[in-house]
């Protein structure tokens, strides 16, 4: 009787040993669980107010005087996607692991679309800020000057930039296509050798008429021009404002005075990279038209 008292005593204290370990077992992994749920809820709180303060740089740039319709709208769209995506990730619960990392490399795809708006839009900036502290030089030369002088040269001043700026060339649209190795048009840019440029140059009877060389710059999404391989490295650049840059294509063009329809072309690199590219065209030193367009892979 004794025997089996003290086999009964044993196994009621196996059993709390192993009640007592399952508890603390139980209470540990509890408490790891809370600290994860916690540590998902801060990262998606991060997440938010990195979305938040991105929709917030969007409104600032939405607010200033964008003289490029082409940028405006693109910024307008990428500005509505960063706040779906916001209020996606509002709604998506922490615990959700796989949605939140797919949110965090949407962020990091906008904010590279971003970069580059911020690169064109300072750029505009900058040419606008030069051009507000030439104006301020010119008026204060010209208040040391007599009524009658100041008059003359502003008159003549006006003069020369309506006749300069009337007789300035203007491409007013441009589109793309893409061509593979046997000048097809293609929609895979992986298959792209080259790039067609169909653009128009508006109506200006003011320009002298007669043959225009007419340059262009491709500009890939790292800010590097595209330029055809050639084997001698002096030829390829033309002159604008005083120093000498290379081009991606260049054309001789007969300009009537008539809006002028024409087509260019540009080599692509074989690692086409997927991004934001600008074109511009120049002709006779001037900047006459800058476009900004996308390839997807």
């Amino acid at each position: 009787m004794h025997m089996k008292k003290s086999v009964v005593y044993t196994i009621v204290g196996i059993l709390v040993v192993i009640i007592a370990v399952l508890a603390y077992l139980f209470l540990h992994q509890r408490s790891e669980m809370t600290e994860l749920v916690e540590q998902m809820t801060i990262e998606k709180e991060e997440l938010q107010e990195e979305y938040e303060d991105l929709a917030i740089q969007f409104d600032g740039y939405q607010n200033l005087d964008i003289k490029n319709d082409s940028l405006q709208d693109l910024l307008s769209r990428e500005q509505q996607r960063v706040q779906d995506l916001l209020e996606e990730l509002r709604v998506t619960k922490a615990t959700n692991a796989r949605r939140i990392a797919e949110l965090k490399k949407e962020l990091a795809t906008v904010r590279s679309v971003m970069k580059e708006y911020v690169r064109q839009i300072d750029s505009l900036n900058a040419t606008n800020a030069r051009l507000t502290e030439e104006n301020i030089r010119v008026s204060t030369e010209n208040r040391h000057l007599n009524t009658e002088n100041t008059r003359l040269n502003s008159e003549n001043a006006a003069l020369t930039e309506t006749v300069t700026r009337a007789a300035m060339l203007e491409a007013t649209s441009c589109s793309y296509t893409l061509l593979n190795k046997h000048d097809r048009k293609t929609r895979i840019v992986s298959q792209a050798r080259k790039l067609q440029f169909d653009f128009t140059i508006a109506k200006n009877i003011t320009c002298t008429p007669g043959l225009k060389d007419l340059y262009v710059r491709v500009i890939d999404p790292q800010g590097e021009l595209i330029v055809p391989q050639t084997e001698d490295e002096s030829e390829g650049v033309f002159e604008f404002e005083n120093v000498s840059l290379p081009y991606s294509a260049y054309q001789q063009i007969e300009f009537t005075g008539e809006e002028y329809a024409g087509t260019c072309y540009c080599p692509m690199p074989e690692e086409i990279q997927k991004g934001f590219y600008t074109i511009d065209f120049f002709c006779e030193g001037n900047l006459i038209g800058s476009f900004p367009f996308q390839l997807k892979k």
